[in-house]
């Protein structure tokens, strides 16, 4: 075999258009591994909202003490008494509080390892080390504590991976199924509804398997199936919306957003305020991250503080839905591509 046609084998077999899609498969896969190991190789508590309840001047004090340690983990405040401090954990305002007994020597940390186990054993390190030097000791109290059947708090970070790995992988098959791009507006419309079944579909199950089933997580199984039918279709209708923007690219960014991006800054292996700042900062705006928090707050915090995620949920969905119809009516109005007919659709297909 000459050199000449051994080039044009390697022509035939990898063509340009493979070859910039397999150079996009490493940029992904180095971007995976610099998200992950930057995001969780490291976590150290960074300004963790913490009340300090106690009589004024033992709470200043003590909010002093706490504001002068190395690295600033706390964000301390304090609060009236001990029952303000439940609130506020319960209402998701604050991670963890200091109870100061005047007349003992013995504190009360509250904790809620609900909202992430590793952070209430993280703070009762931090806490049981401040109080040591002054002779004082520390009971842990966990005012919204994780089931005994949900390790580490880690069960409602994977149901919505599971539902965001749904809702992608779905919306990807339905794309490419019959070319990378919608071809008119009313398959455009079809996707979505197929997309819309499959996201109630998966809602349910989810909901059922870690309740019923296998009784890892606490809540209502109802509140859970409306919040894995709106996570799946957020994150499958914005997949649609890039692939009709991208083509086939558009899954590679889905990708980069909602599995790189996206899972190790949704607080669930190492809750929020242990994160890196970037992570720290773009999770709450990315379907793992609002999901997860969501999950955590119907199960452990009474369905406490979960307006801002389902915004950000709801808002993914609705620019999927605008983006996705909108490509396809803008691509028929380019090419001037009349209304489909049965023989046209078919052919389409």
């Amino acid at each position: 075999m000459t050199q000449n046609s051994f080039l044009a084998e390697v022509k035939d077999a990898v063509t340009p258009r493979a070859t910039l899609l397999v150079i996009g498969v490493i940029a992904l896969q180095l971007l995976f591994i610099a998200s992950y190991v930057g995001a969780l190789h490291d976590p150290k508590p960074k300004d963790v909202p913490f009340g300090v309840a106690a009589p004024r001047a033992a709470a200043e004090q003590a909010v002093a003490r706490m504001e002068k340690l190395p690295g600033s983990p706390l964000d301390p405040r304090t609060v009236a008494d001990e029952a303000t401090a439940r609130k506020q954990i319960l209402n998701r305002d604050i991670d963890g509080a200091l109870v100061i007994d005047p007349a003992g020597t013995t504190d009360t940390l509250l904790v809620a390892s609900g909202g992430g186990t590793v952070l209430a054993t993280t703070l009762e390190r931090y806490l049981t080390a401040l109080e040591a030097p002054r002779k004082r000791s520390i009971k842990t109290v966990d005012v919204a504590p994780a089931s005994s059947q949900d390790f580490d708090g880690l069960s409602a970070f994977y149901l919505v991976v599971g539902w965001c790995v749904g809702g992608y992988l779905c919306a990807s098959i339905l794309a490419i199924s019959a070319g990378a791009r919608p071809a008119n507006p009313r398959r455009a419309v079809i996707r979505l509804i197929v997309m819309a079944l499959v996201s109630i579909a998966g809602g349910l199950g989810g909901a059922v398997i870690v309740g019923p089933i296998l009784d890892a997580l606490p809540g209502s199984v109802l509140a859970f199936w409306g919040l894995g039918a709106l996570v799946t279709f957020a994150v499958g209708a914005a997949t649609l919306a890039l692939q009709a923007i991208f083509g086939i690219i558009g899954i590679g960014i889905a990708i980069l957003l909602v599995v790189i991006a996206g899972n190790p800054s949704a607080g669930g292996a190492f809750p929020l305020p242990m994160l890196p700042p970037f992570w720290q900062a773009i999770g709450p705006a990315l379907p793992p991250g609002a999901g997860t928090w969501t999950a955590r707050s119907i199960a452990y915090f009474k369905g406490n503080d979960t307006t801002a995620s389902l915004l950000v949920l709801s808002a993914w969905a609705a620019a999927g839905i605008a983006v996705t119809l909108g490509a396809a009516g803008l691509r028929r109005k380019r090419e001037g591509e009349p209304p489909p007919t049965r023989g046209g659709a078919a052919r389409e297909a």
